[in-house]
C-alpha cells in the first residue's frame, strides 16, 4: 500500500480522524492509503481526495500539497518534505485562522498561445508561453472595482497569471470574513454583469504557501 498526501498541518488533531496523520518533523501530513496499482487519475479517487480535503479545511487551515505526492513509509514522507518544513510551520502558525478565496476573471486582453511547433528550442517555447501568460489582463475598471470591494476584506492579495485566457485575484481572508467576501462578489456581479468571473473558496493555503509570492 502507498499513501497520497493531501496537506501539511500544524496539529495531529487537525487531521484525525478525517485522514491519517503522518508525522514530519514538528508537523503532520494528512494522507489516505491507496493500492499500489491504483491510477492517480481515477475519477473515484479524485472525488474521494476532494471530499477529504474539504473536510480537513473545515477542521483547520492547512498547506495544500500538489496532487500526486505519494509515499510508502514515514521516512520517505519526511525526506520528501524536509526542505519545506520550516516554511510550512511558519505559514501555518501565521495564517492558521485564514483561508484563500479566488476570483478568476476572463481576460479582456491577451496574446495568443504560442505553437510548440514554431520553436526548435524547448526553452524558447517556455519563454514565449510565459510571455503570453503574463500579457493577459482584465478590464482596468473591473480590476479597480474588484480590488475596492475585496482587498480591504483581506490580509493579503495577489493577482496571479494562470494562463493566457484568465487572471486570478487570490485573497488571504480571515475565516470569519469569508461570507463578507462572498457578498462582495455578489455586489461585483451586479456592478459588472458583462464581465465573466468566478469567485470560489474557501481554499487551503496554496498561492500564499509559495515562497515566490510571499
Amino acid at each position: 500500500m502507498k499513501s497520497i498526501a493531501i496537506g501539511a498541518h500544524l496539529l495531529r488533531e487537525d487531521v484525525e480522524p478525517i485522514a491519517s496523520a503522518i508525522p514530519v518533523g514538528e508537523l503532520f501530513l494528512s494522507a489516505i492509503e491507496i493500492a499500489d496499482d491504483q491510477p492517480l487519475g481515477d475519477r473515484e479517487l479524485l472525488l474521494k481526495v476532494a471530499g477529504v480535503r474539504s473536510r480537513l479545511l473545515d477542521a483547520a487551515t492547512f498547506v495544500a500539497i500538489r496532487y500526486g505526492f505519494s509515499f510508502t513509509t514515514e521516512a520517505e514522507a519526511q525526506s520528501k518534505c524536509a526542505q519545506h518544513l520550516a516554511r510550512w510551520k511558519r505559514l501555518l502558525t501565521e495564517y492558521r485562522d485564514n483561508v484563500e478565496i479566488t476570483l478568476k476573471v476572463a481576460a479582456a486582453t491577451s496574446r495568443p498561445r504560442p505553437d510548440r511547433h514554431d520553436f526548435t528550442s524547448g526553452a524558447d517555447y517556455l519563454r514565449a508561453l510565459h510571455a503570453a501568460t503574463q500579457a493577459t489582463n482584465v478590464d482596468p475598471a473591473f480590476r479597480e472595482h474588484a480590488e475596492r470591494l475585496i482587498v480591504p476584506k483581506s490580509m493579503k492579495h495577489q493577482w496571479v497569471h494562470r494562463d493566457e485566457r484568465s487572471l486570478e485575484l487570490t485573497a488571504l481572508v480571515p475565516r470569519l470574513g469569508v461570507e463578507d467576501v462572498l457578498r462582495a462578489g455578489e455586489e461585483l456581479r451586479r456592478a459588472a454583469p458583462s464581465v465573466p468571473f468566478l469567485l470560489s473558496g474557501p481554499w487551503p493555503l496554496e498561492v500564499f504557501a509559495d515562497d515566490d509570492r510571499e
